[in-house]
């Protein structure tokens, strides 16, 4: 057993030091690093034990010991009783024999991401990563390799910013439902056990829901946590929900000035994302889940989705999203002052599935003509205009969104406007009302002057013309159902 009081000295005697204290007042001189706000577009990869069984969802460990779901019964079929198969009984057979981490590399660089985020422990417990505080890890069982550690170096060697995500919290009262029947889930459980501490689980989202974790189980979080910062330097580090319980608020404090005092210490710039406002407005960074903001926002925000609606880790069923539904969402949130996080599911063997692999590669080739309208752009005057409204909130991707041609998306880059078309016009022709020609004395519109205006991806000059009503283009580019750009020169 590794020795906690020893770890969470370190960590105190790191806070006393650097310039952040582990208060709200001193987590907010954070900012924001400029490298984030550019990126626009990331990776994220759910991937591990739970890719072996791949059946319904990522949420197999917890549900397979809930007596009335259907994992509970799809794992005695096919798997056998849970005294003689349990949950880590799928460990050996997480093999990850066809794991190949320069390919995701060179897949993950063609998709035209500009920052990964695997996850390093998921709410099973089990960690991707070698590490000195439990024994459950990838480097000792399983794979007997250091998931994050290679991915990391791939990626690094591409360009690409490797962050990681930690799921723990939720593991205070993920596998506590083996506990009300008879399975390999049974006391005595102690700390580094794969099992422990499975408690029950209470109101999911009452933040000060009983029985609330206890001292040891925080203090071991917040030194497994910290632990990721010192072998792996993280320069994201994505909190998952449940972390806004009341009693984890004192060791979020902890972990972030731990964490920026490192990346201060060490020389990088360092990002947490967070939900459900866990932490302090301004320290960190929001995410929103499956969903996304309506309005474009003053403070910079992240979305997390996925390639699949129903399953953020691989199954067989998997229901998949276009690829132009994706990027017409990339253009609103990066509109909007957001940028995206993208996840895709690997098989247990490292494999990426072809759907995955075809929706990353579509969105690359999207990328790649129209990415300066993307990348490390800044806000216009709005963020966009047309008729489709979307919802905001999580957990709204699943709703279709029906864009048309009057859906206009802004962004500014290097003196240039921006403005992507979400639905390609059947006739060629557009119109932005925003950039009508208007008095200005009398409301606050666009008065510049346009000097020209540019179709990505097509070597033709677009027709255009500005009347009153706005800015009329027709051209014979088609984008499918990909959105279209318009680079527009003004002064």
């Amino acid at each position: 057993m590794y020795n906690l009081s020893a770890y969470l000295k370190t960590i105190d005697d790191v806070i006393e030091k650097g310039p952040y204290k582990d208060t709200w007042q001193s987590l907010s001189a954070y900012r924001v690093p400029e490298w984030y706000r550019s990126a626009k577009f990331g990776i994220f990869i759910h991937w591990g034990v739970f890719s072996v069984p791949a059946f319904q969802n990522e949420w197999y460990p917890r549900n397979m010991y809930m007596k009335d779901s259907v994992e509970y019964q799809h794992h005695i079929e096919t798997y056998g009783k849970h005294t003689e198969f349990g949950y880590k009984d799928f460990i050996p057979l997480f093999k990850a024999e066809n794991f190949h981490p320069e390919e995701w590399a060179e897949l993950f660089a063609k998709a035209g991401a500009r920052y990964v985020v695997p996850v390093a422990e998921h709410h099973d417990g089990f960690q991707l990563y070698n590490s000195e505080i439990s024994h459950w890890n990838s480097c000792e069982k399983g794979p007997h390799r250091d998931i994050l550690g290679e991915i990391k170096s791939c990626c690094n060697a591409r360009n690409l910013k490797v962050g990681t995500s930690s799921h723990r919290a939720e593991h205070w009262f993920y596998m506590g439902c083996g506990k009300e029947f008879d399975s390999d889930i049974k006391e005595p459980l102690m700390r580094g056990d794969l099992y422990w501490p499975s408690m029950p689980a209470g109101e999911f989202h009452d933040i000060f829901s009983t029985p609330a974790p206890s001292e040891e189980y925080l203090q071991d979080w917040l030194v497994r946590t910290c632990e990721i910062v010192d072998k792996y330097q993280p320069r994201i580090l994505y909190f998952d929900w449940w972390i806004q319980h009341s009693a984890f608020k004192p060791y979020l404090k902890k972990f972030a000035a731990y964490y920026y005092n490192r990346a201060a210490e060490q020389g990088y710039d360092a990002v947490i994302t967070y939900k459900h406002d866990a932490f302090m407005f301004g320290t960190a960074v929001p995410d929103v889940e499956r969903g996304q903001f309506a309005e474009r926002k003053p403070f910079f925000w992240q979305t997390d989705t996925s390639v699949a609606l129903n399953s953020w880790g691989y199954t067989k069923d998997n229901c998949y999203r276009p690829a132009s539904d994706i990027v017409c969402d990339l253009v609103d949130i990066v509109s909007k002052n957001g940028c995206l996080l993208l996840n895709v599911g690997p098989k247990a063997d490292g494999t990426i599935p072809k759907e995955d692999r075809d929706i990353l590669l579509d969105i690359g080739k999207w990328l790649e003509i129209n990415g300066e309208a993307v990348y490390d752009t800044n806000l216009w005057r709005k963020s966009g205009e047309g008729p489709t409204q979307v919802l905001e909130g999580q957990f709204t991707d699943s709703i279709k969104k029906n864009f048309t041609p009057q859906d206009i998306r802004f962004t500014t880059a290097n003196g240039y406007l921006y403005a992507a078309a979400l639905k390609a016009s059947r006739d060629g022709k557009y119109l932005i009302t925003s950039l009508d020609m208007q008095d200005a004395s009398h409301r606050d519109n666009f008065c510049g002057i346009i000097r020209d205006v540019k179709v990505l991806g097509c070597d033709k000059q677009p027709k255009w013309e500005r009347r009153q009503d706005g800015l009329h283009i027709e051209t014979a580019y088609d984008s499918g159902d990909y959105p279209i750009v318009f680079k527009i020169t003004i002064d």
